[in-house]
């Protein structure tokens, strides 16, 4: 593939994904070659993804699934690449025919990437032929978080979440999007896009989230209304039985690392658990999205050997958030919207001692951690009315 470095400071080049074939047969003879574990002991994935669920995404990653027709939708949306801070940024740009639409930076977290926002891309950046309105017009800028997907692997500490907030502003402002522009992420995302918020990111008009990172007080436990205690019960839940993945890697990704760059299998069960434990989907992430699409998302861990340094951005983050987190309310306009299979979430009275100015919040039917794949009409939506209330 082509990741020739921009000569220029701040040269934004085209940046055309064009995996070697050889590459590809590789992947097949280690998915044709792989040594599979027993069954385990609970069949009802307590302990995981289940032997049988693995097997059937590996046939269909083998046999069937074209990285061509992604490699060619990832070309379609303006791939790009520059050099920020010392380290290549890959992007989408996909600009709206609205002349005048406002520029909208989207973040993804872990174990997401660009291609979570697949479904939102033509809504967003063309709403008229989509049934909306030239108004809700945006052009999309969705960049890869350092060591994801087609972006450089940072060769030194410091890469987390500040850092990358502020090659996100250079980021836009690159574009020449300067004096006013919006955005939203969720997990990682929207550590990012709440950091661009207390930062006051200059141009940054207002952002949107789909997951706030927050600890209730004591107070807000003691006082916790029926719904709010059932959040509690999901995020003490979420702790107990679904994140040992976020602590190790937040203090030893390198030990998973050999596994995630050797093994696909490994990576690709790795990254489903998530899919699984974390949508709202009842455990099974292929009710709600593609299978193509989860092995898409996979490929683009795969393909670059970003499963290692994308486990360390949690690592970068915990040293991050050891020094301190910023408690002051969010300073910016911004829009909430909480999803139902989304494991931690909070009630709108907690969110408004949060948000200094808060537009827009909501509760959606169905969805979960990754809104954008799950209910992108609903996201879609949400991200529209949000940013309505900031004219």
């Amino acid at each position: 593939m082509n990741r020739s470095n921009p000569t220029g400071r701040d040269t934004v080049t085209a940046f055309p994904i064009r995996v070697p074939d050889a590459d590809l047969t590789y992947l097949g003879d280690r998915l044709r070659g792989t040594r599979w574990p027993d069954a385990g002991t609970a069949t009802d994935r307590r302990q995981g993804p289940d032997l049988p669920t693995i097997q059937r995404l590996v046939d269909r990653w083998r046999d069937g699934y074209d990285w061509r027709a992604t490699e060619a939708l990832l070309n379609g949306w303006g791939s790009s690449r520059t050099v920020i801070d010392g380290l290549g940024i890959h992007f989408l740009h996909v600009r709206s025919p609205q002349a005048d639409a406002t520029p909208l930076l989207l973040t993804h977290g872990w174990p997401g990437s660009i291609l979570e926002f697949r479904d939102v891309i033509g809504p967003l950046s063309d709403p008229v032929s989509h049934g909306g309105s030239a108004s809700d017009a945006f052009h999309v800028v969705i960049p890869s978080l350092p060591g994801f997907g087609f972006s450089d692997k940072p060769s030194e500490p410091g890469w987390g979440v500040g850092r990358t907030a502020t090659a996100w502003i250079e980021l836009m402002h690159r574009l020449g999007y300067r004096d006013r522009w919006f955005a939203q992420g969720g997990d990682w995302g929207a550590a990012v896009t709440s950091a661009l918020a207390h930062m006051r990111a200059p141009g940054l008009s207002g952002i949107h989230l789909n997951m706030v990172m927050f600890q209730p007080t004591l107070e807000e436990v003691e006082n916790a209304t029926p719904d709010e205690r059932r959040m509690l019960a999901d995020a003490q839940r979420y702790d107990r039985e679904y994140s040992a993945y976020m602590k190790l890697q937040c203090t030893r990704p390198q030990s998973a690392a050999f596994a995630l760059a050797d093994s696909p299998i490994g990576l690709a069960a790795w990254i489903y658990a998530l899919f699984q434990d974390v949508s709202d989907s009842g455990g099974r992430p292929e009710r709600v999205i593609a299978l193509d699409h989860l092995i898409d998302d996979v490929m683009l861990y795969w393909l670059p050997n970003a499963g290692p340094s994308s486990a360390r951005f949690y690592w970068e983050a915990a040293q991050e958030m050891a020094q301190g987190i910023v408690h002051d309310p969010m300073p910016l306009p911004a829009g909430v919207s909480m999803f139902p299979g989304e494991q931690v979430r909070l009630s709108k009275r907690w969110a408004e001692r949060r948000f200094a100015d808060l537009r827009f919040f909501a509760e959606a039917d169905r969805g979960g951690h990754f809104a954008a794949m799950e209910n992108p009409p609903i996201f879609v939506e949400h991200v529209r009315a949000t940013f309505r209330t900031m004219p």
